[in-house]
């Protein structure tokens, strides 16, 4: 089954209990290195005026992503029971092709060169469990769907919406 991790910027709050809960999940210690979530601040355009919002971004899990044929030591893979994009960098290399051909820059870098990224808790989904970022968020801001869910629910706020507009 496919899942799909989505964000609705009305309901984030910039709190940054997803980043927290990804660092604790993957074991990043504080100010060591950034988590796999991050949370930033932008400005939207509501009525003529800039008003604050807030996106909690990580890997985007694209359907067809650049970074897994960029791997010259296929080290990326599209997870078959949740349709994450996953690791193992057991072979990988420390090239960076994967970083320099994901359009968002998420593959980052461990201490030993190792590219690591959200795997969207693929594991914990996969134990019918949310990712951890999604089950600390406070407001309800990230939410896991299921394929079926997600192609029936009302995602005009999502994160989705705001990446076809880029």
């Amino acid at each position: 089954m496919k899942y799909y991790l989505d964000l609705d910027m009305e309901k984030c709050s910039a709190c940054g209990a997803c980043a927290v809960a990804c660092m604790d999940q993957n074991d990043i210690a504080p100010r060591a290195r950034a988590p796999f979530r991050n949370v930033f601040s932008v400005d939207k355009l509501e009525d003529g005026t800039l008003k604050p919002a807030y996106a909690s971004l990580a890997c985007m899990h694209c359907a067809d992503a650049p970074c897994i044929p960029a791997c010259p030591s296929a080290c990326l893979k599209k997870d078959e029971s949740t349709g994450f994009t996953i690791y193992d960098n057991e072979n990988c290399i420390g090239c960076h092709s994967c970083a320099m051909s994901c359009p968002f820059g998420v593959p980052t870098f461990n201490e030993a060169g190792k590219m690591e990224k959200c795997d969207g808790c693929a594991v914990r989904v996969t134990h019918g469990m949310e990712p951890a970022c999604a089950r600390v968020c406070p407001t309800g801001a990230l939410k896991l769907y299921t394929q079926v869910e997600y192609e029936n629910a009302h995602l005009d706020k999502s994160v989705h919406k705001l990446l076809k507009l880029i």
